[in-house]
């Protein structure tokens, strides 16, 4: 099972994100876990590519849209929450 988990940079917040940054990333964690949980039950044999994009669809829905609208995650670790729902369905 994949449990991904989300490490806002600290370096690049604003004041009020910083204030916020516990509670942010606990929720920005949940929205990814719960769409990691969806994609891999519904998992059908497609490419990583398709899975990162579907994993940050699932994700932004799972979120308020302000805060889904300035969710941008790291590109690479998105790719490594794909490549382990491939490997392991």
């Amino acid at each position: 099972m994949v449990e991904p988990h989300i490490t806002l940079d600290t370096a690049s917040l604003s004041p009020v994100e910083e204030k916020l940054r516990g509670p942010l990333e606990e929720q920005l964690t949940s929205a990814l876990q719960a769409a990691t949980d969806k994609i891999t039950h519904e998992y059908a044999d497609e490419p990583v590519d398709t899975v990162i994009v579907r994993l940050l669809e699932q994700t932004r829905a799972g979120l308020h849209p302000d805060i889904a609208a300035g969710f941008e995650p790291d590109q690479s670790e998105l790719r490594r929450v794909a490549e382990a729902i491939v490997r392991t369905a």
